[in-house]
């Protein structure tokens, strides 16, 4: 096996051609360009391109060329330090020799008048030892930014300086401001010191490069869809094999980054990101005293089940759940033991009280991860049950398993969903059939109605209230007692769902901050006329659904997600009844 493995790599060496290093060369003016492409037949390992521009022309032209490929930029002095600042690539910053120095201030120094000398560090501080050396009649000002070039320039000016000798931007400042300006050129020697260094500079890149690309071919076979975040989340390492664009959001990144730092292991999530599931493994890693994340994520294949009244729960922000009364806290505590325990849980209660809302709760809370799949029996055809790909499946809804109750293939499916630690749960509005032919042990937990649930109506509607206040902008913020009052006495007529929705409907229509009990007596006797003048009981069973699937679309604004939480059907379901 392993000479093999190494017979793979000196095959993958072999079969990949290195690119020579791309060097850009930034010229600060314009006469460098002949000598620059005078030394460039020196160095054929390199492929040099040039351009012209001074500092922030120059560093504009730097960023460009990296985006570019460049692997090296070249430049010199102020527009050099620049681009250092601007680009990730290595910058090499041509010296000026004491040749360039020498030969520009004897000539500098035969002009009949006085000369100062003006530039940043790198050029000021040769040519204070050269002409200390030379005993030459020139001043030296040494500057930190080119902003300061300008008002030094007319300072020395009004000194009587009539001669400037510098950079680029001292030069074409001091000729703007009428005085003499005399360029401190680069000569052959320091430009080909500097391909020198970008030569050196290649052939350590060329070494790292080689090894570089084999690690990351390794890396990218093995896996194929990898990110790398860094301490502050910036991304240090990406690869997308399967995908066009990194497929996760802020909020995935979220969920997984507070799973790592509560559990500080391992750990797995699923999501569905348009039709097909995203499972995300990730764990932390250190390197030097810095932490990093890593997240691998391996796409699943389409999910395309929904036309068969199979939905996945696609829904990964996490709403508390409100179990103030004791009913509602009894069937939470009894249902926490069934699900850790992997036991099939009956859920019993009235339509709209809230069942899929706490399934999702303990999936959300105790799943660690995986898919939430809602299955509406009545619309699965008959051999698709066991079709449905459980690998990723963590939490199961059965609905409408009335229409199925004498299915050999749904115990099979139950089982299967069992003996794969998935938990398991019914929902139902009716008391398991005694004689239903399936054998099955069932935990049957009665959902509380409203009006069981006198101590959570409180925090519901204010939970309610708040939410609607973060969509919509709503006033409301609060509810007054009386209205709260007149809410208990209409619980045993209502459900959850009806709760919300008056609730909905009083944080739009209500004007103040506070929502009175005139305004709910208000809306309760609307929808009351609104019900009775809508309700058409003529005709088929059929044409009347239609009725009331219509008139719940146009007061949703044929939005079809909210028409079918309305309904208490799935969005499938809804899809089907409206092509009948």
């Amino acid at each position: 096996m392993q000479v093999s493995y190494n017979k793979g790599i000196n095959d993958f060496i072999k079969g990949r051609k290195i690119m020579r290093t791309r060097v850009h060369f930034i010229a600060p003016y314009e006469s460098m360009i002949p000598i620059i492409e005078e030394c460039i037949p020196r160095y054929p390992e390199l492929s040099i391109q040039t351009d012209v521009g001074d500092l922030a022309k120059g560093v504009e032209l730097a960023i460009q060329a990296e985006k570019n490929g460049a692997d090296i930029i070249i430049s010199r002095g102020g527009t050099a330090q620049l681009i250092k600042q601007a680009v990730t690539v290595p910058v090499i910053d041509v010296q000026l020799s004491g040749y360039d120095m020498i030969r520009s201030l004897t000539l500098a120094s035969q002009f009949n008048g006085h000369t100062a000398i003006v530039g940043f560090s790198n050029i000021t501080s040769g040519a204070q030892s050269i002409i200390d050396l030379m005993d030459l009649p020139l001043k030296v000002y040494t500057i930190h930014s080119s902003e300061e070039v300008a008002r030094l320039l007319l300072e020395l000016k009004a000194s009587g300086y009539q001669q400037i000798v510098g950079d680029v931007i001292t030069v074409n400042t001091a000729k703007a401001y009428g005085l003499d300006g005399l360029l401190i050129q680069s000569g052959t020697e320091s430009i080909l010191r500097a391909m020198e260094d970008a030569q050196l500079v290649y052939r350590y890149l060329s070494k790292n490069q080689t090894v570089s690309i084999i690690l990351n071919d390794l890396v990218t076979q093995e896996h194929p869809n990898l990110l790398i975040l860094g301490e502050q989340d910036e991304v240090v390492f990406e690869n997308w094999t399967d995908f066009d664009h990194n497929p996760l959001t802020d909020n995935h990144l979220y969920l997984m980054n507070t799973s790592l730092e509560f559990h500080q292991s391992n750990i797995q999530n699923v999501f569905m990101v348009d039709d097909y599931q995203l499972t995300v493994q990730a764990y932390e890693t250190k390197l030097d005293n810095k932490s990093y994340k890593v997240y691998q994520l391996e796409k699943g294949e389409p999910y395309a089940f929904a036309q068969f009244g199979i939905t996945t729960f696609t829904d990964s922000s996490m709403e508390p759940i409100v179990a103030e009364s004791p009913a509602m806290q009894a069937v939470l505590k009894n249902i926490r033991a069934l699900y850790a325990h992997n036991e099939a849980i009956y859920l019993l209660g009235e339509a709209d009280s809230g069942k899929s809302f706490l399934v999702k709760h303990m999936h959300q809370m105790h799943a660690g991860g995986g898919l939430l799949l809602q299955i509406d029996l009545s619309q699965v055809p008959s051999g698709h049950l066991h079709k449905i790909p459980l690998t990723k499946v963590k939490t199961v809804e059965l609905n409408q398993i009335e229409a199925r109750l004498n299915d050999p293939e749904l115990l099979t499916f139950i089982e299967t969903c069992l003996q794969s630690n998935i938990g398991l749960f019914i929902l139902s509005e009716h008391v398991p059939d005694p004689n239903w032919t399936l054998k099955l042990k069932l935990n049957t937990l009665m959902m509380p109605s409203l009006a069981d649930r006198a101590e959570d109506l409180e925090p519901l509607m204010q939970h309610f209230l708040t939410g609607y206040y973060h969509k919509y902008g709503t006033t409301a913020v609060r509810i007054k007692e009386d209205a709260l009052q007149l809410i208990r006495d209409q619980a045993a007529q209502m459900n959850v769902n009806q709760l919300k929705h008056l609730i909905k409907q009083a944080a739009l229509n209500a004007p103040d901050y506070v929502i009175t009990n005139e305004t709910l007596i208000r809306l309760i006797h609307q929808q009351s006329a609104a019900n009775a003048s809508a309700m058409k009981l003529g005709g088929t069973l059929k044409e009347i659904e239609q009725e009331v699937i219509q008139r719940v679309l146009q007061e949703e604004n044929n939005n079809q997600s909210k028409a079918a939480e309305r309904l208490g059907i799935n969005r499938a379901t809804l899809w089907r009844k409206l092509k009948d």
